[in-house]
């Protein structure tokens, strides 16, 4: 019996091959980063190629570490930056355009004309999902308009689209020679093109978009063999798929309604299980699919979604040169003993949940001479943590559940003064796992439990553990005054862009 599950963890800044063990330990690793495309102020985008090219890279780097071949392998999962919207030709492979980014901004001329009747909610029952730049949906309307002929192309199927997870899938599996073109509920949730309640691509939305039926992929569930494939993967079950949002909650085993988890990568990203019936929010929140094991009835979330997180830190370090690697700002932060009353409120691609503010852009707000290098580090660190506060109050606003620990993941739960901060800011505990690659460890569930690898989810319960916990040590009176003019800068940063025309 193979000893070990494979997964593709593709994220925003690099893609990744992970290999775990039955107790869902790492076994190996390899890593690659890719190029960040940014051809005008609010456009972000990647060449699709060069991500699947690297895949192969860190796939071959991973097993090579170990002395691994594929038949060590009981299965492949993918998880994936949702989102993020590619279009290729069925007949040579190739991608037509860059990939358009999740926090790509481009479409917000599309989000104000289709949102002048009906208003910004006029898809929410639907799709659980404001009209806003973030989805694919709009993104690919954008590229069938941008590429010459693309539309008719769409219609032929000649041109097939997907959120990454599809783009890896198709190729995984074949790609021209019978690549699998399919996606799963997940991802489909965040295109803005399904539907909720039916898990189907929504023919009054399609209409209303003129989105192509033939160029969309085949909606499937998170866990379920899918397929074989091919290349240095040969013969392995490719029988798991989860956007990375959600493969963090179910590797986070938060497998009850009520469970809660925020990762912490590129953006920040906060979702509560809800069970089995999707749960509308009146707060700013989106309503999206958390998981289906196969034939089982589909999971629901509520998710609060963040643009900027680690981005700003990577910003401090490349755009403003405070530091030369990421782990130094923390540092820097904890030159000064606070914030020195300054705030950042990095709205580079406009504010997520609970504002939906495309016109929002980035301030910092507070400064006086006394302000140096360390208090804009702390400020940026901080940044993260009051617009988790503003999640995470909005959740129980929804939800009426009082969350009893947010359990956490993601590249920058090893920054202690955040993870710290973080607990004193929520008046809450915070919970690191013992593995915080959570998002492929999710995505390495799926496909294990569809091969019998793992026997239930109940297995997945019993791997989680502790590995450090923080707990609130701040002062009711030192919260609200910092919560309070934190929400006075927020307000500086709205609405800064003008209207698109």
């Amino acid at each position: 019996m193979s000893k070990f599950v494979g997964s593709i963890d593709q994220g925003t800044t690099s893609s990744r091959f992970i290999v775990f063990d039955r107790k869902g330990d790492i076994i190996a690793v390899d890593q690659m980063e890719h190029r960040q495309i940014l051809p005008r102020p609010g456009w972000v985008e990647h060449d699709a190629s060069e991500i699947w090219a690297n895949t192969q890279k860190v796939i071959s780097g991973a097993l090579r570490k170990k002395g691994l071949e594929a038949t060590d392998l009981a299965a492949v999962g993918v998880t994936n930056q949702r989102e993020t919207t590619v279009i290729w030709d069925r007949r040579t492979g190739k991608p037509l355009h860059n990939a358009l980014v999740w926090m790509d901004t481009r479409t917000d001329a599309l989000v104000a004309r289709y949102e002048t009747d009906g208003g910004k909610d006029k898809l929410r029952a639907k799709t659980g999902l404001p009209l806003a730049t973030y989805f694919s949906g709009l993104k690919l309307r954008w590229l069938l308009d941008a590429v010459p002929g693309a539309q008719e192309a769409a219609r032929r199927g000649d041109i097939l689209f997907g959120n990454i997870d599809t783009w890896l899938a198709w190729n995984l599996t074949g790609a021209v020679d019978g690549g699998l073109h399919v996606t799963d509920v997940t991802n489909a949730s965040r295109t803005q093109l399904m539907n909720l309640e039916t898990l189907e691509w929504d023919a009054d939305i399609l209409a209303l978009f003129d989105i192509p039926r033939a160029c969309l992929p085949q909606i499937r569930s998170s866990s379920e063999v899918f397929g074989v494939c091919g290349g240095q993967l040969d013969g392995v079950p490719f029988a798991g798929i989860l956007g990375d949002q959600q493969a963090a909650l179910f590797g986070q085993a938060c497998l009850s309604p009520g469970q809660a988890k925020n990762t912490y990568g590129t953006g920040c990203f906060m979702l509560m299980n809800t069970g089995q019936k999707p749960f509308h929010s009146t707060s700013g929140l989106l309503t999206t699919l958390g998981y289906k094991l196969g034939d089982a009835p589909a999971v629901y979330a509520l998710e609060g979604s963040i643009a900027i997180a680690g981005a700003l830190v990577q910003w401090l370090r490349d755009n403003l040169g405070l530091a030369s690697s990421a782990s130094e700002i923390e540092a820097l932060a904890r030159t000064v003993e606070d914030n020195g009353d300054v705030y950042f409120v990095p709205a580079f691609s406009g504010l997520y949940a609970p504002h939906w503010k495309e016109s929002a852009r980035g301030v910092i707000a507070g400064l006086t001479r006394f302000a140096n290098k360390g208090h804009i580090a702390r400020a940026a660190i901080e940044a993260t943590a009051y617009q988790t506060r503003e999640v995470l109050d909005a959740m129980v606003k929804d939800s009426g559940v009082a969350v009893k620990e947010l359990r956490v993941d993601g590249g920058m739960v090893v920054n202690e003064l955040l993870m710290q901060f973080q607990a004193d800011i929520l008046n809450a505990p915070v919970v690191r796992p013992k593995t915080i690659e959570t998002t492929a460890l999710g995505a390495a569930y799926a496909a294990g439990l569809a091969v019998g690898y793992w026997a239930s989810t109940s297995d997945i319960a019993d791997n989680w553990g502790v590995d450090r916990r923080w707990t609130p040590a701040m002062d009711a009176a030192r919260r609200d005054s910092l919560f309070r003019s934190w929400s006075k800068a927020l307000a500086r940063a709205l609405d800064w862009a003008d209207p698109p025309s």
